[in-house]
């Protein structure tokens, strides 16, 4: 397996000053035609199983306007996850939600090893480079932020939730956010939902942020709200706000292009 023409991560922002780095590990619904599609019935390369619908848009907005930078995963995490390591279940999940993946069942060993070692190795080791960059060149202890989407409704059942704000084991963002929201009262907000640490989900928050002792916060979005440019500009706008509030480091600079 190689990645010829179709690099894991971009990077976009890179000259942002402030001292906070953006990730957004499930930002691309691409299949490399050398997993033929990975046997999907039509339409669910298109749906949420596949990538975070949306959470593009918002970090690119998010990076402008705070002018960090951000990684972006270019590989669906139906072929793997970035947000997982190896030795996780669902790291190359055969089936999501409702839907069956074909060509991700009775993989070897080696099959899935050659999947980490050309997607999530140099995933991770561009975030890893971003933030060892970042540090001294904002000259401030950086914040990790990654941004993630959720479907409205999972499994049947309706989720009751707009915004997410998730931690490891570092609640202080993410608390603080949530406060923030509920003062506001324009979206309803929680810690940790739809998902929590005990959900695997904040691999890369603890892989990057915790190792290297820095603050950081996942936030998950319901995708309706970000399933256009315009409502993903006006919702990045929102959270840009909030973290404003929370954080001096998210202060709002109008102007910056990624």
């Amino acid at each position: 397996m190689h990645n010829a023409g179709w690099p894991p991560a971009a990077v976009f922002g890179i000259a942002g000053t402030a001292p906070v780095v953006l990730v957004c590990e499930h930002a691309s619904d691409f299949i490399p035609p050398e997993f033929s599609g990975l046997g999907l019935a039509a339409g669910v390369e298109k749906s949420h199983a596949a990538w975070d619908i949306g959470a593009l848009d918002v970090s690119k907005c998010l990076s402008a306007r705070l002018s960090a930078p951000l990684v972006a995963g270019q590989v669906s995490r139906l072929v793997y996850d970035c947000n997982r390591p190896l030795e996780a279940p669902d790291c190359i999940p055969a089936k999501s939600e409702i839907f069956e993946i074909p060509g991700n069942r009775n993989l070897s060993d080696a099959d899935k090893q050659a999947r980490f070692e050309t997607i999530h190795s140099p995933f991770h080791e561009t975030i890893g480079w971003v933030l060892d960059r970042q540090i001294p060149f904002a000259n401030a202890p950086v914040l990790l932020i990654t941004i993630h989407s959720f479907t409205p409704i999972y499994n049947g059942k309706k989720r009751e939730l707009d915004l997410g704000y998730l931690f490891h084991s570092k609640g202080k963002i993410a608390n603080s956010a949530v406060s923030v929201e509920k003062k506001r009262g324009v979206m309803r907000a929680a810690v940790n939902e739809p998902y929590a640490a005990s959900d695997g989900v904040t691999y890369t928050l603890a892989k990057h942020a915790e190792a290297r002792g820095l603050d950081s916060v996942m936030i998950e979005i319901r995708n309706d709200m970000i399933d256009t440019p315009e409502k993903a500009e006006r919702v990045a706008g929102h959270l840009a706000e909030t973290l404003g509030r929370v954080d001096a480091r998210c202060k709002s600079l109008e102007g910056f292009q990624v």
